[in-house]
């Protein structure tokens, strides 16, 4: 999985960057870096913990989610002030939006508003998307003269009836209902307001426990909001973990923004995590919510999907209430799952195949 970071100049992005990947880009208060960072993180579980602790195997591996840190969106720019090649490939973009105070650091337009940066940005986006459907049918309406196959005859009619009147009604592509196939032929335009959002609330530390409600946003269809403060908590991030839950306790937080942030992203993509387990490792494996047994062996190898046999499941709760799987299969709790089986967030699965 992978979100690319936008925001407008001065939002905080490289900050909140810099606490989920653990970098040392640098930031300044009065300079907006021009530099394109990406990074990891590692989507901490506490269920893939306790697996590793029980099992002690040689290797852990927890999911990951890769971060792209874009440079601040210039107001009235749109696609021109954004890194388009290095947003092609994410799955969904993280919009850090300005709410705190800071007389030092000016907010173009004069005053800390998130509501109307959350709206302004949008519109950017739209913008962006709108100059590239209008080129892209411009061209089409030239490959008329030599005649256009059935595949752009379809593709002229989405943007032409639908995608161009949703931009020019200033809406989100993200909030547009398409069928499966106009879902895949926009998909091939990468369009930024078709993305899923993800807004995080970048606030002052007497309010990083605040309710997104509070700041004015209305969270639309196909968007997550949550509050951070992303300089306290940087900061935070960087203690010793033994102090670190001090720290957020004394925010009124129950967990740093690393696991908020990764936890809302998976939300909004639909993603979950099932596990392996065993003495030679400990893993997470992300999926879509609703995939089933065969289709989730593929993610750890496609001759396993491909010679899928049957899978042997477990909650992971029940497995570490019993400490084994043996006790599990005592107590038929461990199933044998066909490949119709749909896998659920935080089963243990082992998968039987055959090539």
């Amino acid at each position: 999985m992978q979100l690319g970071i936008l925001g407008l100049p001065k939002s905080g992005k490289t900050t909140l960057f810099n606490t989920l990947t653990a970098s040392h880009q640098a930031t300044d208060k009065f300079a907006a870096s021009a530099q394109t960072h990406i990074g990891t993180a590692t989507v901490r579980d506490a269920r893939l913990e306790q697996l590793r602790d029980l099992f002690k195997p040689k290797r852990y591996v927890p999911a990951t989610v890769q971060y792209v840190d874009i440079p601040g969106l210039k107001r009235g720019e749109g696609a021109e002030s954004v890194d388009l090649a290095k947003l092609k490939t994410v799955d969904a973009l993280v919009h850090v939006v300005r709410a705190f105070e800071d007389d030092e650091i000016l907010h173009e337009e004069g005053s800390v508003d998130p509501a109307r940066d959350v709206y302004s940005f949008d519109l950017e986006l739209i913008l962006a998307d709108h100059d590239l459907v209008e080129r892209r049918l411009e061209r089409l309406e030239k490959a008329t003269k030599r005649g256009l196959n059935p595949e752009e005859v379809r593709e002229r009619a989405l943007l032409a009836d639908v995608i161009l009147p949703a931009l020019e009604a200033e809406k989100p592509l993200r909030e547009i209902e398409l069928d499966a196939d106009d879902e895949r032929r926009l998909r091939g335009f990468q369009l930024l307001s078709a993305k899923p959002m993800l807004l995080v609330i970048n606030a002052g530390e007497d309010r990083a426990a605040a309710d997104v409600a509070s700041f004015g946003i209305e969270v639309r269809p196909a968007v997550r909001a949550i509050v951070v403060s992303a300089p306290i908590e940087q900061e935070i991030s960087r203690l010793p973990p033994a102090e670190q839950k001090d720290f957020l306790t004394d925010l009124g937080l129950t967990e740093p923004s690393l696991d908020r942030v990764t936890r809302a992203s998976y939300d909004l993509l639909g993603l979950i995590s099932f596990f392996t387990v065993g003495e030679d490792e400990v893993r997470a494996w992300t999926i879509h919510r609703g995939t089933p047994a065969r289709a989730a062996a593929g993610a750890i190898h496609s001759d396993i999907e491909r010679g899928f046999i049957r899978a042997e499941v477990v909650r992971g709760e029940d497995l570490l209430r019993l400490k084994t799987l043996h006790a599990c299969k005592e107590a038929a709790l461990l199933r044998l799952e066909g490949k119709e089986y749909v896998m659920q967030d935080g089963d243990v699965a082992h998968f039987r195949f055959n090539v």
